[in-house]
């Protein structure tokens, strides 16, 4: 079993940047391809980025990519995401995922998630 704890969110200016934190516990964590989500109330989850087990595969939305950037380090259990240029429209609670899979969680609906926090909110003043 494991437990996802994100953490580093907050209020920022457009244009700044935020680093996102999800602290795995549970042996498995080393196994797992994790991906970001962001959920606006009232809209459906939307996907942000997944990296591989390793860490040597990485795909991002169209909507991040360039600005946002998703690593890991498996000795401290935890997944990032750092985030730069901010826009308003990346205000959201963001979520960090376990996914079952060798590879990245590209294409993988959020539904076929195992693992989930319980999300950290993230504002974007304009």
């Amino acid at each position: 079993q494991v437990q996802l704890v994100e953490s580093g969110g907050g209020l920022v200016q457009t244009g700044g940047s935020l680093r996102l934190s999800c602290a795995a516990s549970g042996r498995p964590f080393s196994m797992l391809a994790m991906g970001w989500f962001r959920q606006v109330a009232g809209k459906e989850r939307e996907f942000v980025a997944t990296i591989n087990w390793s860490g040597d595969s990485t795909y991002y939305a169209d909507s991040v990519k360039g600005r946002f950037t998703i690593s890991r380090d498996n000795a401290k259990n935890t997944v990032y995401l750092q985030m730069s240029s901010l826009k308003p429209e990346d205000t959201a609670v963001y979520y960090c995922a376990g996914l079952w899979t060798g590879r990245t969680g590209r294409g993988n609906p959020s539904e076929e998630y195992t693992y989930w926090g319980q999300g950290t909110q993230v504002t974007v003043s304009p």
